[in-house]
């Protein structure tokens, strides 16, 4: 394997070279920088057009992580704090009470034998809860897609929304539960739509597009909404 560099405006993109595979592959690495991979025998100008068609899906990704990079919300765990869920605020009670965290009458009940690890606690929750609105909402999707998802997961999934996997695996931040369904819906259909495109060229918009006719407008309202959520931490 050896390396090369290419430039993509003023943004350096190390090139990667080797494999079988001749399908060129651009990523975004945790701390923003660009990377891409691509088999021996690609030329450059057929990478340097690869790269130049992934300009705005490049630009698109690095605003969405300077979101997720934004300084982060932290909650106080006290009686009152807000919590979202599914874009409604829900005042914390910590309640001398057994079981788990759990919504009850518009309050989210943190039982008192649990407040020590309440963090912990409420992330589960939003896995727990998550999940179960999720898999109809999913189901919905799925068939206006025509693809056919296997589990739908929800967990931490860092500096992602969501994520589809080659095994049809969905996974949606926890995160982004505190979202409206609107907004919600569109991440799912995202990473659902993945699964019949892999990547973000035209022909994965268009059949987004087909389902979601207003999916710009979401995925807009998307990365201004991101920046005020909490993705975990307390003080």
């Amino acid at each position: 394997m050896n390396a090369a560099v290419l430039h993509l405006d003023g943004l350096r993109v190390p090139v990667e070279t080797g494999g079988a595979s001749r399908k060129a592959k651009l990523t975004i690495e945790a701390d923003g920088s660009l990377r891409l991979r691509a088999a021996e025998d690609v030329a450059t100008d057929e990478l340097k057009q690869f790269l130049t068609s992934k300009r705005e899906w490049v630009y698109r990704k690095l605003a969405e992580k300077e979101v997720l990079q934004h300084e982060p919300v932290t909650k106080e765990l006290v009686d009152g704090e807000g919590f979202l869920y599914l874009g409604r605020s829900h005042r914390l009670k910590i309640h001398d009470v057994d079981g788990t965290v759990r919504l009850e009458r518009g309050r989210l009940i943190l039982p008192r034998p649990l407040a020590e690890a309440g963090e912990a606690h409420l992330i589960a929750w939003y896995q727990r809860c998550g999940e179960a609105w999720l898999r109809p909402r999913a189901t919905s999707w799925a068939e206006r897609l025509r693809v056919e998802p296997g589990a739908i997961e929800v967990a931490d999934l860092g500096h992602k929304w969501g994520s589809a996997t080659a095994g049809r695996r969905v996974r949606i931040h926890w995160a982004t539960l505190q979202l409206s369904p609107s907004l919600v819906d569109y991440v799912l259909a995202h990473e659902l739509a993945h699964l019949r495109e892999a990547h973000h060229g035209p022909s994965f918009w268009q059949l987004l597009a087909r389902v979601m006719p207003d999916y710009d407008e979401r995925k807009r309202e998307l990365a201004k909404r991101g920046a005020g959520l909490w993705f975990g931490g307390t003080s």
